[in-house]
């Protein structure tokens, strides 16, 4: 008797809304920020128009995972040869180092909004992403990872308090200085920050490691579907956000940082709630991209290499796996904690 569709859709949602929710991390949410601030909604427009282009390169990777079995690198390696797949790899690594340092960088400026050192907010956050990691199966992993990204919904619940003004959104939209160098650098920045390496690395390593197949192919477009969706809301979210209230006001406001963001929002949204309600959304953002790009290393390093990596394996069946995991979060958790300015 053939599973029902329903029932198929809940066994197999979870890597494409995972991996999307990431995509909307630290890194990304300063690039919204900024966009609103300095160009109103001008650039709202682009949001809604890389939800289809971010679709079809994840749907993509979920066709490969689905029908193959394998994970990226594999297939690389398999096609095109071993030498080709450790470039790849090592270009993907790479990326996930740098993808590492924006997140513990905003991890640490969230904990000092409420003055915690950076010492105690990564340490605490190392702590417990290895304990997630290395206590569950890959379902649970997902459950934690949902629930954490979830958190980045406080950004649309500011969007609507910021109260902004239907007449200026669809006016700003109109508008593109495509004339512009400093539009064009944030439109760049926009493009840049929806698809990264590691995303497509990690959703094919998830459907793989999560027991899907071909049988699950339509639920699994959907996950991909509704994930792109919700991404591109958030990242629409923040831009709102800043352009209703900073855009407004103080356009050429300095906004690099996590702090320096909150800080020129407080006067509009309060200097508690509005504090909390933003803190929650990053700290979300933060928290799921980190181990996204944790995972995604481990994965594609056992990719090339032939070590075991599945989260069904225990740490002492799959050293390797959970090693490269853990050190990934030392390496961006030691050099954010160096004192070097990274976002």
């Amino acid at each position: 008797m053939p599973i029902p569709l329903w029932k198929l859709a809940l066994i197999t949602v979870g890597p494409g809304l995972v991996v999307m929710l990431a995509d909307t991390d630290a890194g990304s949410a300063i690039v919204a920020a900024q966009s609103g601030a300095r160009w109103g909604y001008r650039l709202l427009l682009l949001q809604l128009l890389l939800v289809p282009i971010l679709y079809v390169v994840q749907e993509l990777t979920v066709r490969l995972g689905l029908v193959t079995r394998k994970g990226h690198g594999e297939l690389i390696a398999e096609h095109f040869g071993k030498g080709w797949a450790w470039l790849s790899v090592g270009t993907l690594l790479v990326s996930c180092v740098g993808a590492m340092l924006t997140e513990f960088s905003g991890i640490a400026g969230v904990g000092q909004l409420f003055g915690v050192s950076p010492w105690m907010s990564i340490s605490l956050t190392v702590i417990f992403l290895i304990a997630v990691v290395a206590t569950g199966t890959y379902r649970q992993v997902e459950k934690v990872a949902l629930l954490i990204g979830l958190f980045e919904l406080a950004f649309v619940a500011v969007a609507i308090v910021s109260h902004p003004s239907g007449t200026a959104m669809l006016h700003g939209m109109a508008q593109m200085p495509l004339g512009d160098r400093q539009y064009l650098f944030l439109l760049a920045s926009n493009v840049g920050a929806v698809i990264m390496p590691w995303m497509v690395f990690y959703q094919q390593s998830a459907v793989v490691d999560k027991g899907l197949d071909i049988s699950h192919l339509k639920p699994a477009r959907l996950d991909t579907a509704i994930g792109a969706v919700v991404t591109q809301v958030i990242m629409a979210a923040i831009l709102i956000v800043t352009a209703s209230t900073i855009g407004a006001k103080n356009p050429h406001a300095s906004l690099d940082t996590v702090q320096q963001i909150a800080n020129a929002l407080i006067p509009f949204l309060g200097s508690f709630w509005g504090k909390v309600i933003f803190a929650l959304g990053m700290l979300g953002a933060a928290w799921v991209a980190t181990i996204v790009v944790s995972l995604t290393a481990a994965w594609g390093l056992g990719e090339v290499t032939g070590y075991r990596r599945s989260l069904a394996h225990h740490p002492f069946e799959a050293p390797w796996f959970y090693a490269v995991y853990v050190v990934s979060l030392l390496i961006g958790a030691g050099v954010v904690l160096s004192g070097v300015n990274l976002v």
